[in-house]
């Protein structure tokens, strides 16, 4: 190479190294990869590379990078910062669900530390982290002091990815020892860490994805809210990060669903499957864009996604067993829900599937176990004081009254219920809790609240597009009969369009798009098996309707 090649290469390297340190990903990687590929780099700069091409997305790249800075540590004869990159690509590989290759590198990260014995207390720490991992399950107290032990490495040498991980484990353990209130503070305190910018990208991206991950675990949705949108924002100041974007799309989608920005969140859930590709989180992706199709009455959506999600998650639940009552298929619904529950004998990972049991058994004529799964949870929710479980409870403690023929007793507790989605700013939910209370009205002759309730059930419903929903009001509502099979809404824009009135001028009137208009005029056409404006303004004449 000549003195001119040599010195672009290394005003290439130079640009490379000043981009990684101002975390502009995308071109910190092209200028490292460049530099690659016209000569052997420094282990520092393989490093970066390792690093910078993991946050645009490109594993496979990442993965070699890492194994060539690696090797080079070795060259140079720095054991120690060998066995840290040994051990970051093994547990960049098990988060990616590669249990074999990840093994194979904490072995050869475990040999170094062994050989470099006390010189090498942090990098054991890294290696404590997979062990920690793998007692989560089944042995979370193990974990939990396995973590302590990690965080006590990374403090005494002052390593804050180590310290941060640490607590997020501690956390993760509490967690599954129900522990809730503790698991918290530690959360907080590992994400403390990564919001001051104490810790690597690397780490702060796992901790913030794990940290949103437990929230939501814990139902403990005001904190899920507030860590998904630091996480959007730490995303969007790192030009070209890939992996962690993804996954906080998938957040993102779970709570614009809570609060009724259904479009938006399908839309959001679809980016984060296209962005995702084969990494493991596409399958929490896939699954939240299946259960948005299923809510809106798309089930063959809503199959294909639970099918998707299915490579990567080991059980699509509850949402595939909710699939499956929908579609008729009571005793499929039935096995699946009890298999996914024998699965999850404790913890909060069995409220999050208690609900959909209820409302699965009381279908299926099985009142007994209903009551039982709804104690169940009602002593999960006491025990650990989160709103979200708060509603939870109420609605299927509701649920079994209304079953038992206790409209009083069902009331009490729907009314509850209403009231905690209410807070929580979660529409569907309010509406379905209303839906319920109608049909407690109705079983004790009270029509007028109950048409009250549907009314208000009815018009949440038809802002979300959710159509089975839409139906069950449909089928309760009295005056819903001189309308045939149309809803409210619909029939609202039939009387408009008998008058005369155009699309624009009744989306107007109605206060909602053109387009959601032209979707109800299209629906009311179908329904009414008619062809035209002028076919349904005489069917709008011929029933009263105007």
């Amino acid at each position: 190479m000549n003195q001119s090649a040599a010195d672009s290469r290394e005003d290439l390297l130079e640009r490379g190294r000043a981009a990684y340190d101002a975390r502009v990903w995308s071109e910190a990687y092209e200028c490292l990869a460049q530099g690659h590929r016209t000569g052997r780099l420094a282990a520092a700069d393989l490093d970066r590379l390792a690093v910078a091409a993991h946050l645009v997305g490109r594993d496979s790249d990442a993965d070699e990078y890492a194994a060539h800075s690696f090797r080079a540590w070795l060259d140079d004869d720095d054991l120690r910062r060998a066995a840290r990159r040994a051990a970051w690509l093994g547990l960049q590989l098990l988060l990616r669900g590669e249990g074999v290759r990840s093994s194979a590198w904490f072995a050869r990260a475990a040999d170094l530390v062994e050989e470099l014995g006390d010189q090498a207390d942090p990098e054991r720490g890294f290696l404590l982290i997979p062990v920690g991992l793998d007692q989560l399950d089944g042995a979370a107290e193990d974990a939990f002091a396995t973590f302590a032990e990690v965080a006590q490495l990374g403090r005494r040498h002052g390593e804050p990815d180590l310290v941060a991980i640490g607590e997020l484990g501690q956390g993760q353990a509490d967690v599954v020892l129900g522990r809730v209130r503790q698991a918290m503070g530690r959360l907080d305190e590992a994400m403390l860490a990564v919001t001051s910018g104490e810790v690597s990208t690397e780490a702060a991206g796992i901790v913030y994805c794990a940290v949103i991950g437990e929230c939501e675990a814990a139902f403990d949705l005001v904190r899920a809210r507030q860590w998904t949108s630091a996480l959007d924002h730490w995303c969007a100041a790192q030009p070209g990060l890939v992996p962690f974007r993804g996954i906080c799309l998938v957040h993102r989608a779970h709570l614009m669903q809570l609060i009724g920005e259904w479009a938006d969140a399908v839309d959001e859930a679809d980016h984060a499957c296209s962005l995702l590709g084969g990494h493991p989180a596409a399958g929490e992706a896939y699954y939240r864009l299946g259960e948005l199709h299923r809510l809106r009455g798309r089930y063959a959506d809503a199959e294909r996604c639970f099918r998707e999600a299915g490579r990567w998650l080991t059980d699509p639940q509850p949402g595939l067993a909710l699939l499956r009552l929908a579609q008729g298929r009571r005793a499929e619904a039935e096995s699946a829900i009890r298999q996914a529950l024998d699965a999850q004998p404790s913890g909060l990972g069995r409220a999050r599937l208690l609900p959909a049991y209820v409302r699965i058994m009381l279908e299926s004529g099985e009142p007994a176990a209903a009551r039982r799964a709804a104690t169940d949870l009602t002593g999960v929710a006491t025990r650990v004081g989160v709103p979200l479980l708060t509603a939870l409870a109420a609605e299927v403690e509701g649920a079994c009254a209304l079953s038992d023929g206790d409209a009083t007793s069902a009331l009490a507790h729907l009314r509850m219920a209403w009231r905690a989605w209410r807070e929580l700013g979660a529409p569907y939910e309010s509406a379905r809790a209303r839906l319920q209370m109608a049909r407690c009205h109705l079983l004790i002759g009270d029509v007028g609240s109950a048409e009250l309730e549907l009314d208000a059930a009815g018009w949440v419903f038809e802002q979300l597009d959710a159509g089975p929903d839409l139906e069950q009001v449909r089928r309760l509502s009295s005056r819903s009969d001189p309308a045939g099979p149309l809803t409210g809404r619909e029939v609202e824009v039939l009387r408009l369009v008998a008058t005369g009135t155009t699309n624009r001028a009744i989306a107007a009137e109605l206060f909602v798009s053109e387009k959601t208009v032209a979707r109800h005029l299209s629906n009311i056409f179908v329904k009414l098996d008619v062809r035209s404006r002028a076919a349904a303004t005489a069917y709008a004449y011929q029933h009263d309707l105007v």
